[in-house]
């Protein structure tokens, strides 16, 4: 949401190029006030609106919502929502639904009848996978948040890396609060192959800020630590035969320091108890 607000028109460039809804020329895109009723109870506060202008006159409003879960009342309030920012604006209104679960996202996708004939709103959804893979540096120098939702849809995927490649150079140029909001967001979103595989892109990048490094560093120390595990279970497996799911689980979520000690003890142990040092 935050992404969407720095950039008001991201909303619009959205709707237009990834989901293919039409809008009019526009000159420019502000932010306007979420309250769409005069009662403003919660569930008719909408989570963004942005009005789209020619000039100084609005041609579009456009309500934005994130959607991380099903809930019916939706059903009801984004009719509500649409039909209340088109009377305070006396304009077109549009929806985007931004909802990154694909089960989610099918259920904001459905058509929502509301008993008027003709009167059925479908909801444009914009789920991880309509999201923009941005790879290309120009790109997202243009449209930063925009390369940063492609972080945060396809960061641990084969273009994780990539993506984040071209879009932390830039970051790296913007405001130091929105630079630190926007690198940790990216870095956050890659999963530590991506992670891996970006140092082997940007070999040589100083990464300025102490969080780009700590997350930098977290790849690598997560790295080594799955390369221990896997060597672990190996051998316990190799000593034990099949392991219970319980010492699976228990030796995933381990630290350094108990996968050290676990390795030392697997050899010499009569049992795998006694390897992982659970109580008999």
């Amino acid at each position: 949401m935050d992404l969407f607000k720095t950039r008001p028109s991201l909303a619009a460039e959205l709707l237009v190029e990834a989901l293919g809804v039409p809008l009019p020329p526009y000159s420019g895109a502000r932010l306007t006030s979420i309250d769409l009723t005069e009662i403003q109870p919660a569930e008719y506060r909408a989570d963004l609106v942005v009005v789209l202008l020619d000039g100084d006159a609005p041609i579009w409003v456009l309500i934005v919502e994130v959607q991380l879960g099903i809930d019916p009342r939706k059903r009801y309030s984004w009719p509500d929502y649409t039909m209340g920012a088109r009377a305070a604006h006396r304009c077109q209104v549009g929806l985007l639904v931004v909802a990154p679960d694909p089960h989610v996202a099918a259920w904001c996708a459905a058509p929502i009848e509301t008993g008027i004939p003709g009167f059925v709103l479908r909801p444009p959804v914009l789920g991880r996978e309509e999201v923009p893979v941005v790879t290309d540096a120009v790109e997202a120098a243009r449209r930063p948040e925009l390369a940063v939702l492609s972080a945060l849809a396809h960061g641990s995927s084969e273009q994780g890396a990539t993506i984040a490649a071209a879009v932390l150079p830039v970051i790296r140029e913007l405001e130091e609060d929105r630079a630190r909001f926007y690198c940790d967001l990216v870095l956050n979103s890659l999963n530590v192959a991506a992670r891996r595989a970006l140092e082997v892109i940007m070999k040589g990048y100083e990464y300025q800020s102490d969080f780009a490094k700590k997350y930098v560093a977290l790849g690598r120390q997560e790295g080594r630590q799955e390369g221990e595990r896997a060597i672990l279970l190996r051998q316990l497996r190799a000593r034990f035969g099949e392991l219970p799911d319980a010492a699976v689980a228990r030796v995933e979520g381990a630290e350094s320091a108990a996968l050290e000690r676990w390795a030392e003890r697997v050899l010499s142990a009569k049992t795998l108890a006694e390897a992982l040092d659970e109580p008999s």
